[in-house]
């Protein structure tokens, strides 16, 4: 089970959401799983990725937490991990991916160290070695997230930018990001 949904119905979810079934959604509920079990019954909790890639998919199919709602957050430190805290407390948990673990399972080993170029991986091979194993392959450590952390995160103020004429946090600066680091197009 992925929270509420069987095996199937995750898969069938992670496709909708994610665009197809992805080897990384698909380990990342394993992850975002092993880290919920171990908070307590009812706890409200915020959710960090520790990647950008699949594993926020993974956490917004199967918690409340989502981007939108300000209780999902990415820190791109390019690791395989997520943390489920208290947001009161800041006391949780990080699952990560175990390389040591993946040794006993050579498809996703393959897949996860990038040893094996895409073109040459079974897909439904490396989704069924996951689907089998995945709770195998995770290792999880008790945290307790910095004060700062916890903080309420409010944008505060609201300036107009001298730029562009939009509205943007104050906190920024003189002028909106997007103006101060260019855009990365054209308006036309």
């Amino acid at each position: 089970m992925f929270g509420k949904y069987t095996a199937q119905e995750f898969l069938k979810r992670a496709e909708a959401f994610h665009g197809h079934a992805a080897p990384g959604v698909l380990l990342g509920a394993f992850l975002v799983e092993a880290a919920r079990a171990r908070l307590p019954e009812g706890c409200i909790f915020d959710v960090v990725s520790e990647s950008r890639q699949c594993l926020p998919d993974a956490v917004q199919l199967l918690t409340p937490c989502t981007f939108g709602n300000g209780w999902l957050r990415v820190m791109d430190l390019g690791l395989y991990a997520v943390c489920l805290y208290d947001k009161q407390t800041g006391e949780g948990w990080r699952a990560t991916v175990d390389p040591e673990k993946l040794k006993r399972f050579p498809l996703t080993r393959e897949w996860f160290l990038k040893l094996t170029k895409k073109k040459d991986q079974d897909g439904d091979a490396l989704r069924q070695e996951i689907m089998d194993h995945g709770a195998e392959m995770v290792s999880v450590r008790k945290i307790q997230m910095h004060p700062e952390e916890l903080a309420p995160r409010h944008k505060g103020p609201i300036a107009i930018c001298p730029v562009c004429g939009e509205a943007y946090p104050a906190s920024q600066g003189g002028t909106c990001l997007l103006c101060a680091r260019g855009r990365g197009y054209d308006l036309l």
